[in-house]
Formats: structure tokens, sequence, C-alpha cells
């Protein structure tokens, strides 16, 4: 059927109550103008309203795949992170028995003495200082002052290494004396957070 626009002119004389004999071509212009108002207002009231809703339920479902994935790695290599966790704990329980308790750490002093004396070096200072609580452990630092050659020591340095109890040495001050080295430095073993309060040399006295 030939769409003849010169029936288009008719648009201003149209009586709606009178639809049905209304001019084919007028019959489309006015359905598709309707369509079309009847599109923008759903978009605007029913559709725009709902696009945040559909902006966030897309992004749960891209971290809810996230999420998935992540467990499903998890599971595949489960058998994996369990004997590695195993492992984790057996080299964590390992390292708590190398720290002193409370009733060890005031011999550490002997035995640091031992080692330095054995080495060769002469203690002209040898004191526990106030101790550093941390979030897991507590730091129990010694001062101390020694006397010696340099091989003595180099050898009383591996010595504290090899002791069974965890002993790190920091701070360290060397002056040359007469061929004789004068040492200053801080030694420092860990407690176990919670495990009782050091005995200082102090307290001995």
């Amino acid at each position: 059927m030939k769409f003849d626009v010169a029936k288009l002119k008719e648009l201003n004389e149209l009586d709606f109550e009178q639809v049905a004999v209304w001019p084919h071509e007028v019959k489309i212009v006015v359905g598709a103008f309707v369509a079309i108002l009847v599109g923008a207002l759903s978009y605007y009231f029913i559709v725009s309203p709902k696009l945040p809703v559909l902006e966030k339920a897309e992004a749960q479902e891209q971290e809810l795949k996230r999420q998935f994935e992540a467990k499903y790695r998890i599971a595949v290599n489960l058998t994996a992170y369990e004997e590695q966790l195993a492992r984790i704990e057996k080299d964590f329980s390992s390292m708590l028995k190398s720290l002193p308790t409370s009733n060890e750490t005031p011999g550490l002093l002997d035995d640091i003495t031992y080692v330095g004396t054995s080495s060769g070096l002469n203690f002209k200072m040898l004191n526990w200082q106030k101790e550093v609580p941390k979030e897991f452990y507590t730091e129990l630092p010694i001062e101390m002052e020694v006397a010696g050659g340099y091989h003595n020591v180099g050898e009383f340095m591996s010595k504290v290494a090899d002791l069974p109890r965890i002993v790190t040495l920091h701070d360290f001050s060397i002056e040359g004396e007469k061929g004789s080295l004068q040492l200053q430095l801080q030694a420092k073993t860990y407690r176990a957070a919670g495990s009782g309060n050091v005995q200082t040399a102090e307290d001995d006295q």
C-alpha cells in the first residue's frame, strides 16, 4: 500500500471519536508517536529506577564469581594447603621450643658467660635490661661489654649462635686498645607472650 504524505495534512483536523475512518497514513504516524511516547514513559518511570539495582546485582555477581574461583582454587589445592599448614605448625612448635621459659632465662646469663670465657673473653659487664613486650612475644635484652682478641670475639659469636635457645646480637660497638678489642653489644633472647617474667640479676641479689 502506497504511503500518501499529503494525507498527513489532516492531522490538525482529526476527530478522536472517528478513529476508525482516519486515513491509513495518519493511523501509522499517530501509532508510531504513541508507541514512542509509551516507550519513553516506560523507560523513565519503570526501567530507569531499576538500573542501579541491576548494576548492584551485576557487581555482586562478579564478586560472587571471584569468591567462587578463590574457594575453588583452595578446594583443588586443599591437600597441599593442609600439608603446608602442618609444616608451619611443626616449625612454629619447634621455634617455641627454642624460646627460653621464665625458669630458663636466668640460666642464659651463665651460658653466655661460659661461652664467652671459654672463648678467651673477659666480661666487664653483663646485665639484664628492661624487657620489651611485643604482640606475640617479649624481648629480653642483655647489655654486655667484653674484652679480648679478634679471634676470641669471632669464636664467642659463633658459640652464641649455637646455643640451644635463641639469642641474637645487636648494636655492636668495637674499640681497639693495646692489641685487644673492647666490644659493647646488646644480646636479645625472646620469651613467648604470657610465659612469665624474667628473673633479673638484681632479683638474684
